[in-house]
């Protein structure tokens, strides 16, 4: 059902939705002109200190918001040191690895995808959002068994957010 534009006075479609407030949950319904005018003017963090956004930024970035700068250094140094480790003594990790194995839906799921064992979150989100943006049914140049080929990278994403319980 289309909606009549939000705006004071206006007799268009509200075709453009816009959020209320930042916990987008709420939405203005506003034509594209008022639509353009609003998003001009809506900013995500106003009345925000700089230590909020900031906490903010990280907790949508990493997840939570980083509390302990001397425990992110730290952990910082541990990865370094990690990485270090892994890279001077590649046989002992490789050794470690191949004992481990991952259950076969996910191995499925990563071939899907087509991503190694040792990928990050990170990496899966980003390459689903690559995959999806080119399978996706309304936005394919390539018509043909797209719907296919985007339900099965929606369902190796699912099964992947299981896994890593995100």
């Amino acid at each position: 059902m289309i909606k009549k534009c939000d705006h004071t006075g206006c007799d268009k479609a509200g075709t453009c939705r816009a959020p209320k407030s930042r916990d987008l949950k709420d939405y203005w319904f506003f034509c594209q002109d008022h639509a353009s005018d609003y998003n001009k003017n809506w900013n995500f963090y106003s009345n925000m200190t700089p230590e909020e956004i900031e906490a903010d930024w990280e907790k949508q970035t990493f997840g939570a918001p980083l509390k302990d700068k001397e425990k992110a250094n730290k952990d910082s140094a541990d990865y370094a040191n990690f990485i270090n480790d892994f890279l001077t003594g590649r046989s002992k990790f490789d050794n470690v690895t191949s004992k481990k194995s991952l259950p076969s839906k996910i191995i499925s799921a990563l071939k899907v995808l087509d991503l190694p064992i040792t990928i990050t979150w990170r990496d899966i989100g980003t390459k689903y959002r690559m995959l999806a943006k080119k399978y996706h049914p309304d936005t394919s140049k390539q018509k043909k068994n797209t719907s296919t080929e985007f339900a099965k990278i929606n369902e190796a994403y699912k099964t992947l957010e299981i896994y890593y319980k995100k």
